[in-house]
Order: C-alpha cells, then sequence, then structure tokens
C-alpha cells in the first residue's frame, strides 16, 4: 500500500481525513503542503491545488468525502465511517450539515478577516453567525440523547469535529445548547481528534480572528 496525503495541520477539511486515518491507524505518508516541493507536486496533481488530496498508488482522490469513502473501501480499518444501507444516507446527509452549514459559515466570517480592514463586510459577517446560531439550534435538538451524530462514529463526526471546533472559534456555542456543547467536547476528547487539535497547536497564530486561549 502506497498512499500519500498532501495537507496543512492547521486545515479543517485536512483534520477530516487525518480522523478516520487515525482511527484506524493506515498507513500512509503525510506530505506537508508547507514543506520542501509538496506544494508544488499537489499543484501538478490537482491545479486547483486544494488540500486534502489523497494519493493512492498513483491515483489522485479529491475532496474530503470522498477521501473518506475511498478509505473505507479500498482499506478499511476497524472503525467503518458509512454504515450499511440507508443509516448510510443519514450519515451523508448530516456530513452535507456539517459541511455546508457549519463550516461553510464559520469559513464566511473567516474569509472577511483575510480581506482586511478595508474590505470588511459586518453584514457578511452577521448573516453568517446568524445562520450558526440558526444551525446551533437545529443540532442541539438533534443530538439530544445521542452519543454521534448518526449512530457509531462516522463520517459525519469526521465533518463535525473540525467544524464545530472551529466554528466555536467564530461564534460562541451558547451555554443554553447543552447537548451541542457536551458534543463537541466528546469529539474533542476522542484520541484522532486530540492528535489533529494537537498537531495544529503551533499553527495557532494563522487564525485570522486570533485563537482563543483554550481548547
Amino acid at each position: 500500500m502506497m498512499l500519500a496525503l498532501y495537507a496543512h495541520p492547521f486545515s479543517s477539511y485536512c483534520w477530516k481525513v487525518l480522523i478516520p486515518l487515525y482511527e484506524n491507524a493506515t498507513p500512509f505518508t503525510y506530505r506537508s503542503v508547507e514543506e520542501g516541493d509538496n506544494g508544488a507536486e499537489l499543484a501538478r496533481l490537482w491545479p486547483l491545488g486544494k488540500f486534502p488530496l489523497l494519493v493512492d498508488n498513483g491515483r489522485a482522490v479529491m475532496e474530503s468525502s470522498t477521501i473518506i469513502e475511498h478509505l473505507q473501501r479500498y482499506h478499511p480499518g476497524p472503525v467503518a465511517f458509512l454504515p450499511e444501507g440507508d443509516a448510510a444516507l443519514e450519515v451523508r446527509m448530516l456530513d452535507r450539515i456539517f459541511d455546508n452549514h457549519v463550516m461553510g459559515q464559520m469559513q464566511r466570517v473567516v474569509n472577511d478577516a483575510l480581506r482586511g480592514p478595508e474590505r470588511h463586510d459586518p453584514i457578511e459577517v452577521e448573516q453568517a453567525k446568524a445562520a450558526l446560531q440558526k444551525i446551533y439550534a437545529w443540532l442541539d435538538e438533534w443530538l439530544e440523547g445521542r452519543e454521534w451524530a448518526s449512530g457509531d462514529f462516522s463520517l459525519a463526526d469526521c465533518a463535525a469535529a473540525p467544524s464545530l471546533f472551529y466554528a466555536d472559534w467564530v461564534d460562541p456555542i451558547p451555554e443554553s445548547f447543552v447537548a451541542l456543547r457536551a458534543y463537541r467536547a466528546r469529539l474533542l476528547a476522542r484520541p484522532a481528534v486530540a492528535r489533529v487539535v494537537e498537531e495544529a497547536r503551533p499553527y495557532r497564530a494563522y487564525f485570522p480572528l486570533g485563537a482563543p486561549d483554550r481548547d
């Protein structure tokens, strides 16, 4: 097996792929895009230059959700990230919810900060934070009585961990959302998630809004 992952330790979507790799102790080569010619090689393999990118015996696999499905199909381990049958539909639904409605809204606020004060758009930020509060409320209700997002630890939780980690930095989850806050804490306590958090710690200065002194 020759697996290589082009990634960055601080990237939320890279976390999403690293979590299942660590969960199943899957052997792979970590090609950090900050080191050597890895960034140039990534651009050669995938002209958009987006990471993470998995290379499996010369085959390039793009997009984090697809990479996780590829790993399950061709490099399975003890943890299955997509269940069998109709249960997989719910997992995929939640994966999209975390990516689009948590990660996506969080990224709107981060992008505004990256644009700099001269191009700051307070309406964009206000709308993104309002959308986060709406999805927080929905997730808090959804998670009531659940340990993980859908059944056992899955693709949905791999998406949830980085999205909730960073979204809570951008717009904190209210204390009244007890189920959601407890779920985020369970995610961060899981060893594979704790590992990506620690690996990213040296890069916290990259966070354009300023990383809080927690987590």
